[in-house]
């Protein structure tokens, strides 16, 4: 579990396609240098998210660490679009001795949307992003939670029909993470506030169970 108050923006030191290293295991590696902050209570199997993507550390030294990256994690967010020198928001898991200033991320990507606009107002910056996953719109409702790249944002505007939502950033925020680096056509991954994802289904649950009893009673009383 994490908060999504990015740690620590790392660098991208090496990219494998396939490890054949014992800790890469014939897979996808990524190895993410200028971590040393987080990484002086770091143990092999621990998480770290990266770019908002919950990742298992399977090496490590003093300034850097290596992690595996599932097929299913490279269909779904932007990690299979890191090159050697891209930066990337790092969060290492939560820990529950810190005040919990985020919201509830789990670090599992829905989806990556696409950077439509960028706008500067007064210090602050406005994004637009588009998604082609039109059901993942359900979830993204204004000033509520959304993880942008492991950053925990506010939603500010939603247009269901066109499938886009605004975020802004402050100056703060901005010298802090990597969106500030995006451009229009990059691809930013989003993971929507789980709470509405658990409370959609329950909805849905008790509406089946509904129909389903209103079914019965009908056939009942033919």
């Amino acid at each position: 579990m994490f908060t999504g108050l990015v740690e620590k923006i790392g660098t991208v030191t090496a990219v494998v396609e396939q490890d054949s290293s014992q800790s890469g295991g014939n897979g996808w590696t990524i190895t993410i240098g200028d971590a040393a902050d987080i990484l002086d209570d770091c143990h092999i199997g621990d998480s770290i998210a990266v770019n908002g993507t919950c990742l298992t550390v399977t090496e490590f030294d003093r300034d850097t660490f290596k992690v595996g990256v599932a097929p299913e994690s490279l269909r779904r967010t932007n990690l299979g679009d890191l090159k050697v020198g891209s930066k990337v928001n790092m969060e290492r898991a939560m820990d529950s001795k810190k005040r919990f200033g985020g919201h509830m991320v789990q670090g599992h990507v829905d989806a990556a949307v696409t950077v439509v606009s960028v706008t500067p107002e007064e210090n602050s910056l406005w994004f637009k992003f588009h998604t082609d996953d039109k059901d993942m719109m359900r979830f993204i409702i204004p000033k509520g939670f959304i993880t942008l790249d492991g950053t925990s944002l506010t939603v500010c505007d939603v247009d269901d029909a066109a499938q886009t939502f605004t975020i802004m950033m402050i100056a703060h925020t901005q010298q802090h993470v990597v969106m500030p680096l995006r451009k229009i056509g990059d691809k930013v991954n989003v993971e929507v506030d789980m709470l509405a994802k658990y409370a959609l289904k329950s909805l849905q649950g008790a509406i089946m169970e509904s129909d389903g009893l209103q079914a019965l009673v009908k056939r009942a009383i033919a």
